[in-house]
């Protein structure tokens, strides 16, 4: 019978691997939709739902995975990728979501995403 503390020991290393690969397919990811996606041009007072719906479903998955990744860590780095590609509307929601601790398991731009496509009148 092993100590608890190599069971313990696992299981760090193992959450550790898990974040490491989720952070390896983020950069990934984001090279391939800055590369793909390019800047996103809106109408000037376009809104949060508005935006969502124009929104590539591979960069609101990216923008979790970030979150995932990299917990409240993410906040910036979702604020200058939106930036980035003229999404300002949802830098907000972005960085809120991305600072408050412990939703980085839920995928909430991706379920923001979806509500926006399919549910959320015109």
């Amino acid at each position: 019978m092993q100590p608890t503390t190599d069971s313990g020991l696992t299981l760090v290393y193992i959450v550790l691997i898990v974040f490491g690969v989720v952070l390896i397919a983020s950069v990934v990811m984001l090279v391939w939709v800055i590369y793909r996606v390019g800047r996103i041009q809106l109408p000037v007072g376009t809104g949060f739902w508005a935006t969502l719906r124009v929104t590539p479903l591979s960069v609101v998955i990216l923008l979790d995975l970030l979150d995932f990744a990299l917990d409240f860590l993410s906040a910036p780095a979702a604020w200058i990728l939106l930036t980035w590609l003229g999404l300002g509307p949802l830098r907000w929601v972005a960085a809120i979501e991305g600072l408050l601790p412990f939703t980085h398991l839920i995928p909430t731009m991706t379920l923001a995403w979806i509500v926006a496509r399919f549910l959320a009148p015109d």
